[in-house]
């Protein structure tokens, strides 16, 4: 399959993100339903939707994140890791 060019990224990233806000909207009106009737099945239900909300971010990131995006942003200079420091680099550079 072919990689989605700059503008349908985009605009399936803006999509995906409204689909998460909206199942956590969901939730949360599950949740306050089930706090006001004293169900537990509803709440049982928010949580599964606030799961579910938390994959699909999961996989957005995932996806949009790639491997190849990463190594293409490098070789054009745009991201340097040769500035992060690390709690534990500079602990072991430090003579005892």
């Amino acid at each position: 399959m072919a990689a989605l060019l700059q503008p349908h990224s985009t605009a399936l990233a803006v999509v995906m993100v409204l689909a998460v806000v909206a199942m956590v909207a969901w939730a949360l009106q599950l949740m306050q339903a089930a706090s006001d009737r004293k169900e537990f099945s509803l709440m049982l239900a928010g949580c599964m939707v606030c799961f579910a909300a938390v994959g699909l971010a999961t996989v957005m990131v995932m996806s949009f994140t790639s491997a190849d995006r990463i190594e293409a942003q490098l070789a054009a200079g745009g991201v340097s890791l040769d500035g992060i420091s690390l709690p534990w680099d500079a602990s072991s550079d430090s003579p005892r």
